[in-house]
């Protein structure tokens, strides 16, 4: 894959999705046009590249001038992320939200004083970055001063992103660099209560995550590799829909449901009452990122079932064993009729789950925590599926209707008329890779192939 930059405006771009499972590729010309798509098993037991060049060689039509290759991906685990903050109902929530923007996967969030079993559980957590967080622009920086000093002497060894209190920024640099640690300061998650400002700490977690993370997995041998990777895939997913949204002026939701996790994205417009006097203190997340580790159809599988009965809905007995039989072999391919089948009950219950969960909001702190950052879908007018599943299943769309928007039940309020489409193609995350490395009219013009209209039960 020797194919070097050629400026924004010249040859094929093609754009790749190194996944855990399948490694996806996407040829783009300049008019956003998509020329060719192609899968590939990821090679994750010899080097991701045999993988990764035998699909783009698949999807590149022949003669094309190659002049770009941007990566995402969410690989050997993706993005592992440990949060701490002050408290958990403020500025922990912060910088949790902030972090699953960036595509992370949070693996322990840690609030208010930390002793050496709190430290200790962090490092267990095996983090890849830790982001650490606390005090609003102008506060108390007793808590964040303390926090940084216990990290400077914890067994943890990630790379830190700090994004609290400006005024302690410098002395939590010199603390942390002091120990050994590779520390990024940015601005605040919190600068004010019931501000959120997500967006410095997402833009140096995903530095952080190409320059520490791509390469610390191992992934490959080859800087080809390291040097196309741009983003986390969810990171470059968000980014999609955050053009989408800008494009057509509409709240969106996007539900992927994939072998591991299932994420679910949201951008709706910013409610004015909820941004006054009334807005959380942790701030309103607008745009962003759920995941839910325990909701995949492979390696989770049995997560799906036991998450949906405890939400009251109903299983049939036979998708237990259906789901074991995934959980024990995660390479399992579909390809009989009862298997595709109990992909797509799995698929439908993971996203009625998962988009629940969306909705009502997060616990952050603990399960006795309660529920916090919840959001209104009725008004959203797009529904877009994702994930293997959706792509291969041509009744997708109407399962994920049901799922999503025809259950009233779920303590929150769903879309109460949306179009459902299935990103067939796989452009979303393109979409974002294109947009976020200078080629917005691709971008534009790749998403412009996304249907428009669902298809109706």
């Amino acid at each position: 894959m020797t194919r070097l930059p050629n400026g924004p405006e010249a040859g094929v771009v093609v754009c790749v999705d190194v996944g855990s499972t399948y490694t996806k590729a996407a040829a783009v010309d300049a008019a956003g046009a998509l020329l060719g798509t192609a899968s590939h098993r990821t090679t994750l037991r010899t080097d991701v590249m045999d993988g990764l060049n035998a699909a783009v060689d698949a999807a590149v039509p022949p003669g094309a001038d190659v002049s770009e290759t941007l990566v995402c991906s969410s690989a050997g685990g993706g993005l592992r992320l440990g949060v701490i903050g002050n408290e958990p109902l403020v500025t922990a929530r912060a910088a949790y939200r902030a972090g699953l923007s960036a595509g992370a996967r949070v693996v322990h969030i840690g609030a208010g004083v930390l002793g050496p079993a709190d430290l200790g559980e962090l490092a267990a957590a095996r983090p890849d970055v830790v982001l650490l967080a606390g005090g609003t622009d102008g506060g108390d920086e007793t808590a964040i001063r303390a926090h940084a000093e216990a990290l400077a002497a914890s067994p943890v060894r990630a790379p830190v992103v700090f994004a609290g209190n400006a005024a302690a920024a410098e002395d939590v640099r010199a603390a942390l660099t002091a120990a050994g640690r590779d520390v990024t300061c940015v601005g605040n998650v919190l600068p004010r209560i019931g501000r959120l400002d997500p967006v410095p700490a997402r833009t140096a977690l995903r530095e952080v995550f190409l320059r520490h993370v791509i390469a610390g997995k191992h992934l490959s041998a080859h800087a080809d590799f390291t040097d196309a990777v741009k983003a986390a895939t969810p990171d470059a997913v968000l980014a999609g829909i955050e053009l989408l949204t800008d494009l057509t002026g509409a709240d969106l939701l996007a539900v992927d449901v994939g072998g591991a996790t299932t994420d679910v994205y949201s951008a709706l417009t910013p409610d004015a009452e909820l941004s006054g006097p009334r807005a959380e203190v942790a701030g309103t997340a607008w745009r962003s990122r759920t995941v839910e580790g325990d909701l995949g159809v492979r390696h989770t599988a049995t997560g799906i079932v036991e998450a949906a009965e405890a939400d009251g809905l109903h299983v049939r007995a036979a998708l237990h064993e259906a789901a074991r039989r995934r959980s024990d072999r995660p390479g399992l391919v579909s390809d009989g009729e009862p298997d595709r089948a109990a992909d797509a009950e799995l698929s439908a219950l993971a996203a009625r789950v998962a988009v629940g969960r969306h909705a009502r909001g997060e616990r952050v702190g603990g399960p006795t925590e309660p529920l916090r950052g919840g959001k209104d879908l009725a008004a959203v007018r797009l529904v877009i599926g994702s994930g293997g599943v959706m792509r291969r299943d041509p009744a997708a769309a109407h399962w994920l209707r049901a799922a999503v928007c025809e259950h009233t039940a779920g303590g929150f309020r769903p879309p109460e008329s949306a179009d459902v489409v299935i990103d067939a193609a796989y452009v979303l995350a393109p979409a974002g890779l294109l947009v976020a490395n200078g080629y917005r009219a691709r971008a534009e013009g790749l998403l412009a192939t996304l249907p428009h209209r669902s298809k109706r039960r």
